[in-house]
């Protein structure tokens, strides 16, 4: 088997995977960037909030991150990868120039290695983790047709373009309160669609308090379960219930679970966390995991992060691998001079 050795590899190639990508870059190591080319936002045309940027495609800030990090010497692969784990299967392997593979002995605290989907290990010092999230919707039929254009899920990256229109939101979990108390902000025709509030016990997330305080603000709450949501191509019409009632409807709000693209780290056991959104790799302040030589950053972590938030997060994780390189070469430096 031949190994190619990295300073570091990114695996994702959106927002944070880039920016992170880029500040290795920068910082003069030699980087690679596995993506699988499929960005959560693609079906989204137009990003916003994002200072500079507001209006901008995602897919645009994708191209041109990547040439932007291309410009610093850092070098781009499509595939996914299919495991990480700690060392190599055997050190006395040749890299891709024919030169022994590093090991232990050159490398005391050791290499982390990456297999690929198409089988092709890959050697490298430090891993950033940037591969995001699925956003898995409810099974309602016209609900994923219309993603990303009529249906939607963030007031802050949307609410604006919907403002004042006639506005639903499809609860599937207690987060659809949240959705339902901040939409009231961008329209004052609002309908709640609330079973999705009642848990398996048939207890709501509705209080009595919350249920009037939304009332007192004009909401509209429907009990009846959401059996479709009606629509001309891309653009919703309206949202059906099961008994039999039709609400006219111009866009919907409505929650989903985010799974994050991480199964390929579970070699490594890594430290996870416990959140509204589901269990989450658990990174620190610098966005550095349970494994000394492996950082995260993005949705892949903080599945609620926006595309600015990711950004400063991938730029983080980028440095402060570079930082963590930086002490062990030094170490290593001493190591050498002084004869260890």
């Amino acid at each position: 088997m031949t190994y190619t050795h990295w300073d570091a590899i990114v695996i994702g190639g959106g927002a944070a995977g880039l920016s992170a990508a880029q500040a290795l870059g920068r910082s003069l190591r030699r980087t690679l960037v596995i993506d699988g080319g499929l960005p959560r936002n693609r079906f989204a045309s137009h990003m916003h909030n994002v200072l500079g940027l507001d209006g901008t495609p995602p897919l645009e800030l994708v191209a041109r991150g990547r040439a932007e990090a291309e410009a610093y010497g850092v070098e781009f692969r499509t595939g996914a990868v299919r495991t990480v784990r700690d060392g190599t299967a055997d050190t006395h392997e040749t890299t891709s120039a024919g030169s022994p593979a590093p090991d232990r002995a050159t490398a005391p605290s050791g290499f982390v290695s990456i297999e690929l989907d198409s089988g092709e290990t890959l050697l490298t010092r430090a891993v950033v983790v940037a591969t995001g999230v699925t956003d898995e919707l409810p099974e309602i039929p016209g609900l994923a047709e219309r993603w990303g254009a009529s249906v939607l899920h963030c007031p802050y990256c949307h609410g604006w373009e919907v403002r004042g229109q006639r506005l639903a939101v499809v609860t599937t979990s207690p987060i659809g309160l949240h959705q339902a108390k901040l939409l009231g902000q961008w329209s004052d025709n609002l309908t709640v669609f609330t079973a999705g509030l009642v848990d398996d016990a048939g207890v709501s997330a509705l209080d009595a308090v919350t249920e009037r305080g939304l009332l007192a603000r004009g909401v509209h709450l429907v009990a009846a379960p959401v059996t479709e949501v009606a629509g001309d191509g891309a653009q919703v019409t309206a949202v059906r219930t099961a008994d039999g009632q039709e609400y006219p409807v111009d866009a919907v709000f409505t929650g989903f679970s985010m799974v994050p693209h991480d199964s390929f780290l579970r070699d490594l056991a890594l430290d996870r966390s416990e959140t509204p959104m589901g269990a989450f790799i658990s990174v620190d302040p610098m966005q550095r995991t349970s494994h000394p030589r492996i950082w995260a950053a993005g949705n892949v972590v903080s599945p609620a992060a926006s595309v600015p938030m990711v950004m400063g997060a991938g730029t983080l994780a980028g440095a402060a691998v570079n930082a963590a390189l930086v002490e062990e070469d030094i170490a290593l430096a001493a190591a050498e001079r002084a004869g260890i």
